[in-house]
């Protein structure tokens, strides 16, 4: 396999979530990212969404190391999963790396290894030199990477955004990419999330300027801000902003909390103490005097705004002079949760401020005008688009060939494709077991559990349990059968529902001889004659449960 660097997607493909990538080369594999996702209606009672690692298991011996771009659960959400079962060395910056320990605590303990790296600095692991490059994004301590092999060098950008005003000072190393465009760059992996939308993404300066404005104009009212825990720039303008006005701050959410705790120790975001007030003595302070920041801009069910709409929050009622701002745009998907919260507020009487109204959010993600930038700067000989989903790829596609790439350079990726990458060439080399795996509590299960189908099928069409007793020595069906449903009929048919559901398994258990029978053949008897009667009926198919006792 001499000279040939292979790519296998896990995640992030075809998706936006749940990022993983393996490459190999000889005998050495490095992983960039182990990300979760969400689960969505279709799959009830599961917590998150991981990538298969089914091929990195197989090829355990050859795993050498987990890079992490940036600390978003989507990037290394999974770290505690990988971890469990791949014992490497995990590297990423200071502020990823504390809340992967942070993340780590919640989790059977494992013993680990994190090196702290910086931009600039390069990792060399056997065959791959890897190369850390400052980038803006949404959260601190964002990195792309150069990977360089004898296969060639790639450019994976990770997640970024070009902002001219970076809140730290430092933007996108746009001269590092020159560079390395100039040097020679085989491979880009660029990031895709916003290539459908033009133009720039707006600086996070801007939105502290939009919020300093409406701090200005709503001097009496008390103040909420709605926005990602993880966007630690977005928290810091916020933090300042209140001090200028002389508000109070109390946090709210779980998320919130744990990212303040460990952006401020270790420097990524610095505010005056004596500002923080805890949420349990805010009636302490009139309205004008308190900003309440909290969880809950994506109208998650539990999370701390949205049971405060709903007013299931014991410290804060919400009224007519409260002012919540959502600083933040809903994750597609998520609208109308977010719009429900929204009107639930309303409702309530509090005034609303949300991006359709005000530029109270910036992206994180590079729109198209950066997008061109990094491949012009880059100039790669061949192009994979990664981080979004079909839509995002294909149109990222059609953007690279606008500026003069061939079609026959470009790869469109999907979850457990291997491409393989030569000097000369970029091919689809084959496909490996990958997907989703499943976290429920403490169990993990895949597409195909029986106990997501029935979940989905006591969600659709509901439960039905049939008890019945059976003399052992007559044969005779003792008393009426017991039956109770849920989610099968409505309240005013239940009655006579049940009572024909009883005289049927009356019926068909009298023209069997039932005496000294098998227990588990009466059940399935009964288990089939209900369900068949229960279609006949209602068209619907409820799970059915039946128990039967012999006297």
């Amino acid at each position: 396999m001499a000279n040939k660097l292979k790519i296998t997607f896990l995640g992030g493909v075809g998706e936006i979530g749940k990022n993983m990538t393996a490459f190999e080369y000889n005998d050495e594999i490095i992983v960039v990212d182990a990300g979760l996702t969400f689960p969505g209606d279709d799959l009830p009672g599961i917590d998150v969404v991981i990538p298969d690692m089914t091929y990195l298991l197989n090829n355990k011996d050859k795993v050498k190391a987990l890079i992490l771009t940036h600390g978003h659960e989507d990037h290394i959400g999974a770290v505690p999963f990988f971890l469990q079962q791949l014992n490497v060395p995990i590297y990423g910056t200071k502020l990823t790396l504390a809340l992967v320990d942070n993340k780590m605590k919640e989790h059977q303990k494992v013993s680990y290894k994190s090196v702290v790296v910086k931009p600039k600095n390069v990792l060399k692991i056997g065959a791959f030199s890897v190369e850390f490059i400052k980038v803006s994004h949404s959260i601190a301590g964002s990195l792309a990477l150069c990977i360089s092999t004898p296969a060639g060098n790639v450019v994976h950008t990770g997640d970024f955004k070009v902002d001219f005003e970076p809140i730290d000072g430092v933007m996108t190393d746009l001269q590092r990419f020159g560079e390395l465009g100039k040097k020679g760059v085989s491979l880009l992996m660029c990031e895709s999330t916003n290539v459908c939308r033009p133009g720039y993404s707006m600086s996070e300066k801007s939105v502290g300027r939009t919020l300093d404005e409406i701090f200005k104009k709503h001097p009496d009212n008390r103040l909420f801000v709605a926005t990602f825990a993880s966007n630690i720039h977005r928290l810091q303008q916020i933090l300042t902003l209140a001090e200028k006005y002389g508000r109070k701050v109390a946090f709210t959410g779980r998320s919130m909390l744990n990212i303040i705790d460990v952006g401020s120790k270790i420097g990524e975001i610095e505010y005056n103490k004596d500002i923080i007030v805890d949420i349990d003595k805010i009636d302490k302070y009139a309205d004008k005097e308190l900003l309440i920041v909290t969880t809950g801009s994506q109208g998650e069910p539990l999370s701390a705004l949205t049971r405060m709409a709903a007013g299931e929050f014991k410290q804060i009622k919400i009224g007519e002079n409260d002012l919540v701002i959502f600083s933040s745009s809903p994750i597609p998907g998520n609208e109308k949760n977010v719009y429900n919260v929204i009107n639930t507020l309303f409702q309530k009487g509090a005034d609303v401020i949300y991006d359709e109204l005000s530029a109270v959010h910036a992206s994180g993600h590079a729109c198209q005008e950066e997008i061109k930038m990094i491949h012009s700067l880059v100039k790669p000989k061949y192009f994979i688009p990664i981080h979004g989903e079909y839509r995002h790829l294909r149109m990222h596609k059609q953007l690279a060939m606008s500026l003069g790439m061939e079609e026959r350079n470009i790869v469109l990726a999907s979850i457990g494709m291997q491409v393989e990458l030569t000097p000369n060439s970029i091919k689809k080399s084959g496909v490996v077991t990958a997907g989703q795996r499943l976290i429920d509590g403490y169990g993990i299960g895949d597409m195909e559990s029986n106990v997501l189908r029935e979940r989905k099928q006591l969600s659709e069409d509901g439960i039905c349990v049939v008890v019945v007793n059976i003399n052992n020595v007559s044969g005779e069906v003792v008393g009426d059968p017991f039956i109770i449903t849920r989610g099968v009929v409505y309240q005013d048919e239940a009655e006579e529902f049940v009572q024909e559901t009883r005289n049927m398994i009356i019926a068909s258990l009298k023209e069997q001889d039932l005496r000294g029978a098998d227990p588990a053949i009466i059940r399935s008897a009964v288990k089939r004659n209900v369900s068949n009667f229960i279609y006949r009926r209602t068209k619907r198919k409820p799970m059915v449960l039946t128990i039967v006792l012999l006297d």
